[in-house]
């Protein structure tokens, strides 16, 4: 499915507002400031009413950058490095940032869903191809590109080890930010040490465990901070934002701060 020009502007205008009620005015008066954007799939996405108390790491990210740094969270449930180009999403992006902007990608999670044409990609071929397609699309805008290793779903073996899931992508992703020489977030490694030192009944607590739905994929507010912090330490790790621009590295963040809007038309397109 590809976007119209029409929808591919709802779609970019619909990510902004959320980023600014999370972290006050976007522009000072006469001054513009820098945008994170973020591109990547349902871990990371903006949650509606409707899908509470799952919540994307991307609703969490606010609460650790300072106010004048927004962040317009363009991920979205279901898509693949691949399915994001191809309905046109890269492109919303791509017509709203601007000099000096970050844009932030993480994929794999669909891009691993071999039986599905329309997301699939392989991860050391098609899986690089799409995502030096963001790379390039930033760097021509003056923007700055950053990857970011897919989170790691909840999975365990029978001794209680922690067990990744990505097979050869997050591998993929590093080798290219290296030859590409793109700053790496790698948040696969540091979710599944984590996911290892919480131990299979902790992490229940994080991911979308309800009376109805055991959600090995998803997180619930918990989740979404301890993952949004691991992020907010590789920006400040990997030098893509300085000291002053991270914000409660270390504070306990409340649970009760994530919200979920009404969905809009324009914000589920």
């Amino acid at each position: 499915m590809s976007l119209t020009r029409r929808q591919i502007t709802a779609v970019a205008l619909a990510a902004v507002p959320l980023a600014l009620a999370a972290n006050g005015t976007a522009r000072a008066a006469g001054r513009a400031t820098r945008t994170l954007y973020i591109a990547g799939d349902s871990t990371a996405a903006q949650k509606y009413a409707d899908a509470a108390p799952e919540t994307g790491w991307g609703m969490a990210l606010p609460f650790f950058l300072r106010k004048d740094l927004p962040v317009a969270n363009h991920a979205v449930n279901g898509r693949s490095s691949k399915s994001f180009v191809d309905e046109g999403r890269l492109d919303a992006i791509l017509s709203a940032i601007r000099p000096g902007d970050l844009l932030l990608v993480q994929f794999a999670h669909n891009d691993e869903k071999a039986a599905d044409p329309t997301r699939h990609t392989e991860p050391w071929t098609t899986y690089q191809d799409y995502l030096r397609r963001y790379l390039d699309g930033a760097r021509a805008r003056g923007a700055r590109p950053v990857l970011a290793t897919p989170v790691e779903r909840r999975r365990f073996d029978a001794d209680g080890n922690a067990v990744p899931t990505h097979g050869d992508y997050p591998a993929a992703m590093r080798a290219l930010a290296a030859r590409e020489s793109v700053p790496l977030l790698d948040v696969q490694a540091l979710s599944l040490a984590l996911w290892q030192e919480l131990g299979v009944e902790a992490t229940k607590t994080y991911f979308n465990w309800t009376a109805t739905e055991q959600d090995n994929t998803h997180f619930n507010p918990p989740g979404a901070i301890a993952v949004a912090r691991l992020v907010a330490r590789e920006l400040l790790r990997t030098r893509v934002l300085a000291p002053r621009d991270v914000v409660r590295l270390d504070d306990d963040i409340p649970p009760s701060w994530i919200t979920w809007p009404e969905a809009t038309d324009a914000s589920v397109a």
